[in-house]
């Protein structure tokens, strides 16, 4: 039988883990909770959860720094909850490891199924260079030998492109933000990320997407980066 999945709530307001821990349960997930940062590293540490949910208005951290505190030793996916609604700030909490943002006030339901949907794919991500290619519809990208087919025919990407795409496939489900992709593709740290990514991206949904027009597995979250969804199809 396999163990339930862990989820550490880090929050320092109860009536909002009391409302988290009742919906989580009800999922079959054991929860723990933790009311400042210094607890949540500790509990965290201790636990070793699936899936932490930090809110980022902690009495005693900034969330940025209890971000990559847990990257020092973990990937288990973090979903931020904040009152705050600046693009800035969560291109920063991202670029700390975040994996995910929920604004205040948010729907239960919503948030039950982005921690579902991190839960799921951080079992079953592929090790970055492994065996297992990565399927989403008729697409197969196979990360070892460096192919990408669309309903079984080879797809050409230059390398430029298949190094964007691999760093998106990689973190399947995590925006990724511009920041990020330029540093890593181009390797550069001036110039204008957006601009030669939205031209990349582009490229990449002609050739991968059902509808360029309308992506489904390339996604734009507005002004932060990009993110893969092989559930998107």
């Amino acid at each position: 039988m396999t163990a339930p999945d862990t989820v550490l709530i880090v929050d320092d307001e109860p009536k909002i883990r009391a409302l988290l821990r009742d919906a989580l349960v009800a999922d079959g997930v054991t929860v723990i909770e933790a009311a400042t940062g210094a607890e949540g590293i500790g509990a965290a540490l201790e636990s070793r959860p699936q899936l932490i949910v930090l809110d980022l208005g902690l009495p005693d951290m900034d969330g940025v720094a209890l971000c990559l505190a847990v990257r020092e030793w973990s990937t288990a996916p973090i979903i931020v909850l904040s009152a705050r609604h600046s693009e800035d700030e969560k291109t920063r909490l991202l670029d700390a490891g975040a994996d995910d943002y929920v604004t205040k006030p948010f729907g239960v339901p919503e948030l039950r199924a982005r921690i579902r949907a991190q839960l799921r794919r951080a079992r079953m991500r592929p090790v970055p260079g492994g065996d297992a290619p990565v399927r989403a519809g008729d697409l197969e990208i196979d990360l070892a030998k460096r192919v990408v087919r669309r309903a079984g025919a080879p797809v050409h990407l230059t390398p430029t492109e298949w190094e964007l795409l691999q760093e998106l496939v990689t973190n399947d489900g995590r925006t990724l933000t511009h920041r990020h992709l330029f540093h890593k593709v181009w390797g550069q740290s001036y110039g204008d990320p957006q601009g030669y990514l939205r031209v990349y991206i582009a490229h990449l949904r002609r050739k991968l997407e059902p509808d360029p027009y309308h992506p489904r597995l390339l996604l734009t979250d507005a002004g932060v980066g990009y993110r893969f969804e092989s559930e998107g199809v």
